[in-house]
């Protein structure tokens, strides 16, 4: 059974946030309350997170020698069972070290505010990656903006555009405006101008490259570098090079230079075989005189045609 403790009634994302800070600084509270972990079930619908392996296994020993240093954010849900909010690494190590019990905080939320409880907690994690960043701060404000979440990137480019002038003002409406730069600042992330030029492009990468960067595999900037090749069969190779023989920004940059190279050459290649082909041609016209043939000249009038009207397009 769980000891008897405090509890917090949340209802502004500002109050959420502060919630949450506040349970994460009780973990040397002796309001710490206790609780079996049988009792505690992982809630159906939470944000997509990656654990790195190696460091499940180091968190996993940390608590063999110190034990759970910082509770476990949870709800109460019926018949004395509780769904977990926030600390999800540290109750998958608990459950594979066989732990009886775990330290909790309860705190008294709503569907929606326990998604956004799960998302703060997502980003204050320390090996968050920038996709599982990018992903969490547009699910955030979503919610906030009580919007789909694929309408957001569109209102922030909106709000860029408006910024530099380069939109009529008051396209975006101010508590839309109001609402982006609160969670941003509640958050201390980075700014919502920084948070558009440097995470939002990384949504629209291709997918073998969000798949590694996803998994913490290779750097951001790496990634987007990589992304420029359009080629996909060279795109992966330059990847998987990348990543095997961690390749540096410059060496990728030298590598994708490289390719561009051989393109514009295999392209000039390409063009002089178009001209000598066009020369054998004109030199087997003029031996053959296909124009004395009237079948044939009937057909090289065709030809000649299309080729007029080729090149007039042009």
């Amino acid at each position: 059974m769980m000891e008897k403790g405090k509890s917090k009634e949340i209802f502004q994302f500002g109050g959420v946030l502060d919630a949450f800070v506040t349970a994460q600084a009780e973990s040397t509270n002796d309001a710490t309350q206790v609780l079996s972990i049988e009792s505690i079930v992982l809630p159906q619908n939470q944000p997509r997170r990656y654990f790195d392996p190696n460091k499940h296994e180091q968190l996993k020993l940390s608590i063999k020698q110190h034990g759970i240093l910082q509770p476990l954010i949870v709800r109460p849900l019926t018949n004395n069972c509780y769904e977990l909010v926030a600390g999800e690494r540290r109750y998958r190590a608990a459950l594979e070290l066989k732990l009886e019990k775990v330290p909790i905080v309860v705190l008294h939320l709503n569907d929606k505010q326990v998604i956004q409880v799960a998302l703060i907690e997502n980003l204050h994690r320390e090996d968050l990656n920038p996709v599982e960043e990018t992903e969490a701060v547009v699910q955030l404000l979503a919610f906030q903006l009580n919007m789909p979440v694929q309408e957001v990137p569109a209102l922030l480019f909106r709000m860029q555009k408006e910024a530099k002038g380069k939109a009529a003002h008051n396209i975006v409406g101010q508590s839309e405006v109001q609402v982006v730069q609160e969670v941003f600042n509640s958050l201390g992330l980075m700014s919502w101008e920084s948070f558009i030029t440097h995470r939002l492009p990384l949504r629209n990468l291709p997918e073998e490259i969000l798949e590694v960067l996803s998994q913490g595999k290779i750097a951001y900037t790496k990634a987007q570098a990589i992304a420029r090749i359009k080629d996909k069969k060279e795109r992966q190779a330059v990847l998987f090079d990348s990543i095997s023989k961690n390749l540096s920004l410059n060496e990728i940059k030298e590598r994708i230079s490289n390719l561009k190279l051989n393109t514009t050459v295999n392209e000039i290649e390409e063009n002089i075989a178009y001209v000598e082909r066009f020369k054998a041609i004109s030199v087997k016209a003029k031996r053959a005189k296909a124009w004395d043939n009237p079948k044939k000249k009937q057909k090289l009038d065709k030809l000649l045609a299309e080729l007029e009207k080729l090149f007039a397009e042009d």
